[in-house]
Formats: C-alpha cells, sequence, structure tokens
C-alpha cells in the first residue's frame, strides 16, 4: 500500500466519527487534482473551471505544462469504490503533484488515490444558458459562473482588490494577481462587470435554468472609491438592481467587509438577504499578520462585534461569516501543532456561535500568487479535528443549517470548497 493511500485509510480508520465523505473530501482539496490527458480530452464536454474568484490552484498557469487551466473541470463529483462514498462534490484545484489522480478506466471516469482505486467520478454537465451570446461577445462563464453542481451563481463584481494598492492585502489572497495572470493567459477577464452585463446573464439563466437557487454577490474591497462610490454603494446598486428585475428569483448573498449597522440595513432594505463579513482568520494577532490593511482600517475587534452586531439587522441565523480554513498554520506566522491550532480556532467558533452566528470555513489553498506563496498544506489531521470542533459546537449551540447552501449531509451537500456542510446529518 503506497504511503498517500496508508495515510487517507489510518485517517478514515482514526476519525471515524466523520463521514468518509468529508474525510476525502477535505485531502482532495488540501492536496488538489491532477488529470491524465484522457480525462481532459472527456471534461472539454462539461463544465470548465471558470476562475470565478480566485486561482485556486497550486501552481501558476505559466507553469501548467498540459495547459489545464483550461481543461480541467470546474468540480468533480465522486462516488462509490472501496468505501462505498456518497455522491461528493469536490473542488478542482490543480496540483501535479497530487496524489489524486483522475482518469479513464473501463470507459468510465474514476480517481485513483496513488495507485489505488478511490472512487468514480462525474463531471458537472454545461449548464443550458452556457451556450447563450451576451450583447458584449463576453462568454456567459465569465459573467455568471455557478458553482457547487449548479446550486449557486457566482457574480464576482470587481476583480481587484484595494488592499493590494498599498501591499496590504490578506495574505493568503491572489487576487489581483490572478487577475493578471489570467489576463496574460489569454482569458476574457472583467475587471469590472456593468450592473447591465450581470443583469443581461442572469436574464438566460432566468430563463433556461432550473437548478441555480442562490447568488452570490463579491468582488474586492473598496477602501477609497471606485466609479465615484465607496464599497457600500458601489455593491449595493447590483443587489437593487437584480432584487428589482428578479423579485425573490434567488437567495441573495454578499460577501463584503465588516460594515456599521446603518450599511447593514442599507443592503438590507436594497435586498441583501445573506451577509457574509468574513472573519478570515481568528484573533488579534493572527488577523494583523493575515489581513494587515483590514486591521488598519477596521480592526479584529471592531471586526468580530460588527459581525455580531449586524445580526440586529439581517437576523442571526443570516449572518455567516468565513475563515479560511489551515490558514492558522501557515509556516510564516502559524501554529505548528495541530491541537493547538483547532484550539485557537474552536475558541472563535464558540465566540460567534454562543452569539448565535454560525461562521463557515473554506479550506485554504496556499496559491503560490498570493503573499504567502506555495508551502506544505496543513495535515489531514488538522482538518479532520476542526471538522469534529465546528460540528461539536453547531450541535451544542443549537444552530439551524444555514440558509442558502443547498441541503446538508453526506450524498447531499453541494458546498464544494470544504466538508462543513457534509458532516451535518
Amino acid at each position: 500500500m503506497s504511503v498517500a493511500v496508508q495515510h487517507l485509510e489510518t485517517h478514515l480508520e482514526q476519525f471515524d466519527q466523520l463521514p468518509p465523505e468529508a474525510i476525502v473530501k477535505q485531502d482532495m482539496l488540501r492536496l488538489g487534482l491532477r488529470f491524465t490527458e484522457s480525462a481532459m480530452n472527456v471534461a472539454a464536454g462539461f463544465k470548465p473551471k471558470d476562475y470565478f474568484i480566485f486561482s485556486f490552484d497550486l501552481i501558476e498557469i505559466k507553469d501548467m505544462q498540459q495547459r489545464e487551466h483550461l481543461r480541467v473541470p470546474e468540480e468533480i463529483r465522486v462516488s462509490g469504490g472501496p468505501h462505498k462514498l456518497r455522491s461528493t462534490v469536490v473542488s478542482v484545484r490543480i496540483n501535479p503533484d497530487s496524489p489524486y489522480l483522475v482518469d479513464i478506466q473501463e470507459g468510465k471516469l474514476v480517481v485513483f488515490c496513488q495507485d489505488q482505486l478511490l472512487a468514480d467520478v462525474e463531471y458537472h454537465p454545461i449548464p443550458p444558458f452556457y451556450h447563450e451570446v451576451l450583447s458584449t461577445g463576453k462568454p456567459m462563464g465569465e459573467i455568471a459562473p455557478v458553482l457547487e453542481w449548479g446550486y449557486l451563481v457566482y457574480l464576482t463584481a470587481f476583480r481587484m482588490c484595494q488592499y493590494f494598492n498599498r501591499n496590504e492585502q490578506c495574505q493568503f489572497c491572489d487576487l489581483n494577481r490572478n487577475f493578471v495572470q489570467q489576463r496574460k493567459a489569454g482569458k476574457v477577464y472583467t475587471g469590472i462587470k456593468e450592473v447591465d452585463e450581470i443583469l443581461e446573464a442572469l436574464e438566460h439563466i432566468d430563463r433556461l435554468d432550473t437548478e441555480s437557487k442562490a447568488y452570490t454577490l463579491t468582488g474586492g474591497s473598496i477602501i477609497d472609491s471606485l466609479q465615484t462610490v465607496d464599497e457600500v454603494d458601489f455593491y449595493l446598486r447590483y443587489i437593487e438592481a437584480i432584487e428589482a428585475r428578479f423579485p425573490g428569483r434567488w437567495i441573495s448573498k454578499a460577501v463584503v467587509q465588516a460594515f456599521d449597522l446603518d450599511s447593514c440595513q442599507r443592503l438590507k432594505n436594497g435586498g441583501l438577504q445573506i451577509y457574509h463579513p468574513n472573519f478570515e482568520v481568528w484573533g488579534k494577532e493572527l488577523f494583523a499578520a493575515l489581513c494587515p490593511g483590514k486591521e488598519r482600517t477596521i480592526g479584529f475587534e471592531t471586526w468580530i462585534n460588527r459581525v455580531v452586531d449586524s445580526g440586529e439587522v439581517f437576523g442571526h441565523e443570516h449572518v455567516i461569516p468565513n475563515f479560511v480554513g489551515g490558514v492558522e498554520m501557515n509556516t510564516r506566522c502559524g501554529f505548528s501543532d495541530v491541537d493547538e491550532a483547532v484550539a485557537h480556532t474552536e475558541e472563535g467558533l464558540n465566540w460567534f456561535m454562543e452569539r448565535k452566528i454560525m461562521p463557515r470555513f473554506t479550506t485554504w489553498c496556499p496559491e503560490p500568487l498570493a503573499a504567502l506563496g506555495p508551502q506544505p498544506a496543513p495535515p489531514l489531521a488538522y482538518f479532520c479535528k476542526l471538522l469534529l470542533a465546528w460540528r461539536n459546537a453547531f450541535q451544542r449551540h443549537g444552530l439551524r443549517i444555514p440558509k442558502g447552501y443547498g441541503q446538508p449531509g453526506p450524498g447531499k451537500a453541494v458546498f464544494s470548497v470544504s466538508a462543513f456542510m457534509d458532516v451535518l446529518e
């Protein structure tokens, strides 16, 4: 048995309190995926990776020998295999050194963990509206891509972040640098999406699609102004326009900064339902080190208190801040011990949850273009223990299944960048 297989099997046995699907998913997310030529040829007929905001790859485009950035799917869905996995949706993160290889065996797509067959694989079919032509000539997947197996429309209105202007960006973020590499690679990649082109794309989705149930509006932070307006006004105009044209068609979500109550009320009045003021990492010291711009302009204490206070506007169950799971184990300023890292983050989970706010997490991808640079992924044990801590806190505080994420549980969850929804049975 190979090292990677033994490592996975050990964790499946050690953490049998977790669904095996969640453990496999977290390992694929932390180590990425690679594809054979045959598997990429098949992917040409399915939904491609749209690079909807960050690169979420473990290698730069310029180093991709097989032009993988143009040839791999957005997500894969794995099932079956020796562990009889229930259907599990996993975001694709390209890594040519990953032990996880998608290939074709006996005429069907499968994934191996090194030399052992792990599961069957499906690719997400191209949504019917992806074939529509926008008046600008841009692809539908550039303006309004879908994720989470079609459940979520992702609207990145502003593909840059002004914290980069002062070298104060979040240290795990490659937003601006990914924008540059996508443009260099020849991709149509819009810096600021106009309201009208988003509405045009949504009209096609509204007419042709039955799968999408929510949209996320987001983009880079605006510190000074953009197109003569501040961050609240910039994103508010998209929400107001979408909700005026398509009232109640989708669950509306926005990933923006932690605003004061007056600004939150304006977003709520404009039609925003779910508010994601992501706190990124727990603790003032780590927040200052990893999010220097946010620490300077808002500060950790103000940020987390605004998150809680915003529950008075949106309803506490509709405030769902994200943190970057694993970044507290970065080699520059993080923990080296798994248990210490989990205990530190668990403190934050309990702080929020006892105040009726449910944080969720995305799995840190050490992107080479981020300031932290490429580095080893946190151990799989960290993610297993984090999932247990998260689920225990969620259950202990009696919180509700979050709105806007689809169904919970193994075999049903579609959130593809961490397994937090997969562990809710």
